[in-house]
């Protein structure tokens, strides 16, 4: 018998895998395509044969917006969808430099901090 006080399923292993500091997506070995946020099936094919992997971490910044606070509450952060390189997109920060620099097709890298997937700006080559 589960305790119904205890999270559990997809959502709950990768939220516990980004409180151990690690970024999972999905990929379906049906479909052969990734996915994020977690399921339980494919929202491509419909398949069961999804596992969890580690993505590259480099994306762009597909869109992105400043959010307005005042410097007591932590001063101005950016909001941004990211496209990562094996197709998903979600939503973090840029970390590391003003918000107001963070544009449209910027290269970013992912990380966790604290439990939260954050971005940080490549130089471009």
């Amino acid at each position: 018998m589960t305790d119904s006080s205890t999270p559990s399923g997809v959502q709950e292993a990768f939220r516990q895998a980004l409180e151990q500091g690690r970024f999972l997506i999905q990929f379906c070995d049906d479909c052969h395509r990734h996915i994020y946020f977690p399921r339980e099936l494919c929202p491509h094919c419909g398949g069961l044969s999804l596992r969890a992997v580690k993505p590259s971490g480099h994306g762009r910044v597909h869109a992105v917006t400043t959010m307005r606070r005042k410097p007591a509450d932590g001063g101005d952060l950016n909001v941004s969808l990211i496209d990562l390189d094996e197709g998903v997109r979600l939503m973090g920060r840029v970390e590391g430099i003003a918000p107001e620099l963070v544009t449209i097709g910027m290269g970013v890298r992912a990380r966790v901090a604290d439990g939260l997937v954050v971005f940080d700006p490549v130089e471009e080559k």
